[in-house]
């Protein structure tokens, strides 16, 4: 019995150990699954404290940025106020003295620079003198102007119209500007008239806190070309005045003078043309100054002016709305080709456009006895496009058949579907042009050689507009033609419209 009682015992020694072993078991089990909850929770936290540490990072980053453009945006602000303020100091006196005496230390500060300097060219061995100065000792000017004679290739390179900056001036050059004027940061742009280069402008700073950025590389090449302009209109006021002095003394004695004279004045005019035409985004303000003076003299609130004079400042009076007008086709030529012109798209009805344009030209219809009519297909759908610059075709196309379409003639205009496309055309019953010369009729500044165009002024720029907003609308021209029977304008335009260049946006 005593054995059988042991034995029993074992066995429940054994189960309640097999039991004991199983809780703990279970325990672990749960213990392990809730550490392995808890390893879970603290890799989501870390994560999740990572990615909050990288978004603050994010926003400290991009708040430092921002707070930088808004600097830079500040910076520009300020200097395009100065930059227009100095415009309108200079730009109201024909007096070359005057021009330097009001482009003073203050301004230069406004921009933004330690240092400034203009130097004009005013000896024939090359050397400058030193007109307006800022933050240089006269030893460092008469040092630095002796250097630069020195330096020919830096000196070629600014006669044929090279601006330098520490921005992306390569590194020899940088250099030697640098041991020039001895600054870190430096601007230096060459102030140019119709003769070449007349002179420098230099602006710079000498510690890196400081460093000069593409914007103040542009406003101070503006800042060159207005002085430059201002300079020659002072000379050439001053060029005007001394001749129409001795004139006025010895008109019989030297009329063959004043023809070699005047001859010489039209080279000048033809080669400001060109001029004008390579730099035009540049000379909108200078243009309205020209404008501007010459209405101020013309009312004698400066003085009396002698007749001839006031006859010479009328034509400028004119030849400027008519440079207005040519650089603004020029600009929209260029910007239209290069697609930075804002295109709205919006559906419109050809009929309302072709009538707005219709009321604009009445009086030149009547002017002429012309008969008008218009022809649009009824199944013809609005279309997609800019509805100023479609006008802008219209009118120039009727404007162009009126100059060309003889007393009692006819000028139509039709338009249809066609898939989808609309297709139009303006049709009238003028001198014509010989098929020879069509190919070229829509290149800048052409006019073909007729009767007409002999006598009316005009820019050969109008056409060329034209070509350039249909094909910006996606669209394209042509012209057919019959000498003395007239000419027919043809154009299309997708319907649903089209987006070819960068920045065209929809109405």
């Amino acid at each position: 019995m005593t054995n059988i009682h042991w034995l029993e015992l074992l066995v429940l020694i054994g189960v309640l150990l097999a039991i004991v072993i199983g809780i703990l078991v279970f325990v672990l089990t749960r213990k392990n699954e809730q550490l392995s909850r808890s390893n879970n929770s603290l890799i989501k936290l870390t994560r999740s404290f990572h990615e909050l540490d990288e978004q603050a990072k994010l926003i400290v980053r991009t708040d430092l940025e921002l707070n930088k453009t808004q600097d830079e945006l500040d910076k520009r602000m300020m200097g395009l106020e100065t930059l227009q303020k100095i415009s309108r100091l200079i730009s109201t006196t024909l007096d070359e003295e005057e021009i330097f005496h009001r482009i003073n230390q203050p301004l230069f500060i406004d921009l933004g620079f330690e240092k400034s300097l203009i130097l004009l060219s005013e000896t024939r061995d090359g050397s400058f003198v030193a007109r307006v100065t800022f933050g240089f000792t006269e030893e460092e000017i008469t040092s630095l102007i002796n250097q630069l004679k020195k330096e020919e290739n830096l000196l070629q390179a600014l006669k044929e119209g090279h601006a330098f900056s520490s921005v992306i001036t390569p590194k020899q050059r940088k250099e030697q500007i640098l041991k020039i004027f001895r600054v870190e940061h430096f601007i230096l742009t060459p102030i140019l008239a119709k003769d070449g280069m007349i002179g420098l402008v230099f602006v710079g700073n000498r510690t890196d806190s400081s460093v000069v950025t593409s914007g103040d590389e542009e406003l101070i090449s503006i800042l060159a070309n207005q002085i430059g302009q201002a300079i020659e209109n002072a000379r050439l006021f001053e060029e005007v005045y001394r001749s129409s002095q001795m004139l006025e003394s010895k008109v019989q004695e030297r009329t063959k003078q004043l023809a070699l004279a005047l001859e010489e004045v039209q080279k000048i005019s033809k080669t400001k043309s060109e001029f004008i035409s390579a730099v035009s985004h540049e000379l909108r303000t200078p243009l309205t100054s020209i404008k501007g003076y010459a209405s101020i003299l013309m009312s004698e609130k400066l003085g009396a002016i002698p007749g001839q004079v006031k006859e010479r400042l009328d034509k400028i009076n004119k030849h400027s709305d008519n440079l207005v007008k040519m650089i603004n086709d020029l600009l929209d030529i260029s910007r239209i080709e290069s697609g930075k012109t804002e295109i709205y798209f919006a559906k419109h009805h050809l009929k309302s456009i072709i009538d707005n344009v219709h009321d604009l030209l009445t009086p030149q219809l009547r002017e002429k006895n012309l008969q008008w009519t218009v022809h649009i297909d009824p199944t013809t759908p609005e279309v997609m496009v800019d509805k100023s610059l479609i006008e802008r075709v219209f009118i120039n196309l009727v404007s162009n058949a009126i100059k060309f379409t003889p007393p009692q003639g006819s000028i139509s205009v039709m338009a249809k579907p066609h898939e989808d496309l609309v297709l139009i055309e303006v049709n009238d019953t003028g001198i014509g042009i010989a098929e020879e010369h069509l190919p070229k009729l829509f290149n800048e500044f052409y006019r073909v050689d007729n009767e007409i165009n002999q006598s009316v002024k005009g820019t050969g720029l109008g056409l060329s507009l034209v070509k350039n907003i249909v094909e910006a609308h996606g669209g394209k021209i042509w012209a057919t033609s019959e000498v003395h029977k007239g000419t027919t304008l043809h154009f299309q335009l997708p319907i649903q419209g089209i987006k070819i260049a960068k920045g065209l946006k929809d109405a």
